[in-house]
């Protein structure tokens, strides 16, 4: 992972070193998700797996270490599934990599009302002007928020976009998982 581009936060860089994670495996992935630990205290407490992860050498490098967890159920609702979700204090924050369809918001006009969710996805998957995207979204408990957004159509890490805003229902459901 070490083509991550330079990026002006600790967990901005934790976000595009996910996606770099993410991407190298495709598309048509499950919902991948991770915990984020404060690198320096992740190779004081636990060295035995901070070589593991390549981290053993103190190079002077801070911030926060991704790392994957169990694999999310595929029968369980997202949103279902991280309501179950309860950290341990060393675990700084946490990201979701999930892949969706999106619309642009010219076509919100045209959803036609009263579509149950099933009827409403494949609509969403047969129009023409629908996208695939892959989003990244990371939260510390402190309340930090970073997203990435990657569309397939633009699969390049020079094309993906940043930002703290970009999807907020996600880092809401994601924050709520420290919550007491």
């Amino acid at each position: 992972m070490s083509n991550t581009p330079m990026a002006a936060s600790p967990l901005t860089r934790a976000v595009l070193e996910i996606d770099e994670y993410v991407s190298g495996l495709g598309w048509d992935q499950p919902a991948r998700l991770f915990a984020l630990v404060d690198t320096a205290r992740l190779r004081a407490q636990e060295p035995s797996l901070a070589a593991q992860l390549g981290l053993a050498d103190d190079d002077g490098t801070t911030g926060l270490t991704p790392i994957e967890q169990d694999e999310i159920p595929s029968g369980s609702p997202l949103d279902e599934f991280l309501g179950t979700i309860a950290w341990p204090d060393a675990v700084t924050g946490c990201a979701l990599s999930v892949e969706r369809l999106m619309l642009p918001p010219s076509a919100e006009a045209q959803v036609p009302k009263g579509l149950s969710e099933a009827r409403l996805a494949k609509w969403v998957a047969d129009h023409p002007e629908r996208q695939e995207v892959r989003m990244t979204v990371a939260v510390l408990r402190d309340g930090s928020r970073e997203s990435a957004l990657r569309l397939r159509e633009k699969d390049s890490s020079t094309e993906v976009l940043t930002g703290p805003a970009l999807v907020p229902g996600l880092a809401e459901a994601l924050a709520a998982t420290f919550a007491d």
